[in-house]
């Protein structure tokens, strides 16, 4: 279904002029310089083709991004492209120090040559005998001495090239009698078993490796494969003639389906993929109408593209769609049902829309989650899972949604050496949204462990329980209880607090909060208050903590300027514990620890409404 998805995509995207995806027998590929040649094959000059791009608050030089011929999938042979391939391949240049083979670079250049050499002296044109000319005279041993090579050979080592004619506009695979040449070759070579496409369902050459996915993050550099068998251990049902026969997929649709997806995982690709712990999310919709992608993107708060080395970086701030997800939450918060017509205006709402969740796994990649829907239907899951998350902010500088990696940021060690969630944490919190399953459960549980572990640090910006932390319980637990409306924990599964409710864990959560605001308003400040001493304890074994906080809240209530009112909060949360009848709890579950947690930040965000001055709110780390 994924490739079948996929392939409709490619024949969506060929179709459109302005997607820019190569047609079949082409690929997209980094190119860095192109050889200049005279029309008598003299190499004239080397053109640099580096485009400047903005990464954080530098601006970078990248290999330009242009179609050429379909660059070959490289095992251990060798096997040259045409008319774009590296230095090793194109000049037999190279600076690898550990090849065994003395002949490592001239063995490729020939192969390249003499492949090139075939295909072009069919072809009639003035820049195909240009590049025939040049390999034919061209000698490796006295490549690194040539005038236009030898003060930049650092950086041609190991970069992809390609020929351009002087004078001409394009590049010599771009002339028309040299595509005309490519376009036959590739008519006519191809796997020699036919059978019928999984994919299709026609009868055309089987692929027997499928083309590399390129810029998942985590995975090699160099391409990692999607589907695939490479041992006879994988291969059933008598198909050991060929490593792509397993599962048979023809060459054309392996091609689409890998074109499409190097194009969503491409910087071609105006809406980026998203980065979520280790899962790399794209996504798109059987349209050539990008305001669904658009849109989508918005959803999750903006861009959040992945790129090589800043994975765990805080994504760039999107204006747009920070509008667009703050009118969201408004319209949450005030109970507002959302304008789906207004939100979807323009679109068709039945447009079959998918998201698609790729994480690495050594030379593969492998399938986190596959989702699709109507759009209409995407979009209500997506504020689903917002409206699951509203909780009152303590700060009114603080987002109104906490996006997904906000939400696996509060799950970080932050003081690891690589601050990165639970692999898997990010592919299932993904498909929770998409599908409005319950949360993980190992969501919930890291949570609670955070909790317990940090303590409160202002000059680090760390908080034991904040805002963010106080939504994802109370969604977790939301979700989980959805459908026990008679469970005693739904009452205080409220956005505010609620301060009706009896039950005993949020009842004592809310005492805790009294009392550490009778020690604050007593001493002030201090190193270790009891939130740092007694608060894990407290979560888990409240019999053993609270008479001790009790006859300790004395003390402070003699001393802080507002003890009545406190001392009478006191009681009136106690009145509610009944405590003849019903003592103080001895244990509370792990999910009665998170009412407790619910019920400490409600009372204490209660403290400071309304507040005037609300003070900044902390940064949040780099993810």
């Amino acid at each position: 279904m994924i490739l079948q998805a996929l392939n409709r995509y490619y024949d969506i995207l060929a179709a459109d002029p302005d997607s820019g995806i190569p047609l079949y027998g082409y690929s997209v590929a980094g190119v860095s310089f192109a050889l200049v040649l005279s029309p008598q094959g003299e190499l004239l000059d080397v053109l640099h083709l580096f485009d400047q791009v903005q990464r954080g608050k530098k601006t970078i030089e990248i290999a330009q991004r242009i179609t050429v011929p379909e660059q070959v999938k490289r095992t251990v042979g060798i096997t040259p492209n045409f008319l774009c391939d590296n230095s090793v391949y194109v000049l037999g240049l190279t600076n690898r120090k550990d090849a065994k083979d003395p002949n490592y670079a001239v063995n490729r250049f020939t192969a390249f040559r003499d492949f090139n050499l075939d295909l072009l002296e069919k072809v009639d044109s003035p820049p195909a005998r240009a590049v025939s000319a040049f390999l034919k005279r061209y000698d490796p041993d006295q490549g690194s001495t040539m005038p236009a090579l030898k003060d930049q050979l650092e950086e041609i080592y190991g970069a992809n090239l390609v020929f351009k004619l002087a004078g001409s506009p394009g590049f010599v695979h771009d002339d028309p009698q040299v595509r005309a040449a490519w376009e036959a070759y590739k008519a006519t070579t191809g796997n020699e078993y036919l059978g019928q496409c999984l994919v299709t369902g026609e009868t055309a050459p089987i692929a027997r490796l499928h083309p590399s996915l390129k810029r998942v993050y985590g995975a090699q550099s160099s391409g990692a494969t999607l589907v695939g068998f490479n041992a006879s251990a994988y291969e059933s049902y008598n198909r050991a003639r060929g490593q792509g026969l397993n599962s048979p997929v023809s060459e054309k649709a392996a091609f689409a389906y890998a074109t499409v997806l190097n194009y969503l995982l491409s910087e071609e690709n105006r809406n980026n993929q998203i980065l979520i712990g280790d899962t790399t999310v794209v996504y798109w919709a059987e349209s050539t109408n990008r305001a669904y992608t658009r849109l989508f993107t918005s959803l999750f708060g903006g861009s959040q593209e992945m790129r090589a080395g800043d994975a765990e970086e805080e994504p760039a701030r999107d204006k747009p769609a920070e509008l667009r997800l703050k009118d969201i939450a408004v319209r949450l918060q005030r109970g507002q049902g959302l304008d789906m017509q207004e939100l979807l205006a323009g679109l068709n709402p039945n447009t079959r829309f998918y998201v698609l969740g790729l994480a690495p796994n050594a030379a593969w990649v492998s399938v986190r989650f596959f989702h699709t829907d109507p759009f209409v239907k995407m979009v209500q899951k997506v504020v689903a899972h917002y409206k699951d998350l509203q909780i009152i902010k303590e700060f009114d500088n603080q987002p109104d949604l906490i996006s997904p990696r906000q939400i696996l940021w509060e799950t970080v060690v932050k003081e690891s050496s690589n601050p990165k969630s639970a692999p898997l944490l990010g592919g299932a919190l993904f498909r929770s949204i998409l599908t409005q399953a319950p949360y993980p459960a190992a969501l919930y549980s890291a949570v609670i462990n955070r909790i317990r572990a940090e303590m409160d640090d202002r000059e680090k910006g760390t908080r034991k329980i904040n805002y963010a932390r106080a939504a994802i319980l109370k969604a977790v637990l939301l979700r989980k209880y959805r459908n026990q409306p008679q469970h005693p924990i739904q009452e205080v599964l409220t956005m505010a607090l609620n301060e009706q409710s009896t039950l005993p864990a949020y009842v004592l959560g809310r005492l805790f909060a009294v009392l550490e605001k009778a020690q604050q308003e007593a001493i002030g400040d201090v190193n270790a208050g009891i939130k740092d001493r007694y608060f894990t304890s407290a979560c888990a074994t409240p019999a053993s903590v609270f008479p001790v906080l009790l006859r300790l809240s004395q003390h402070h209530i003699s001393k802080a300027d507002h003890g009545r009112s406190l001392d009478r909060r006191i009681q009136d949360i106690l009145n509610l514990l009944d405590i003849e009848k019903n003592p103080i709890p001895a244990h509370l579950s792990l999910d009665e620890q998170g009412a407790f947690v619910l019920g400490y930040y409600h009372q204490r965000a209660a403290f400071f409404i309304p507040r005037a001055n609300p003070k900044p709110v902390e940064a949040l780390p780099a993810e």
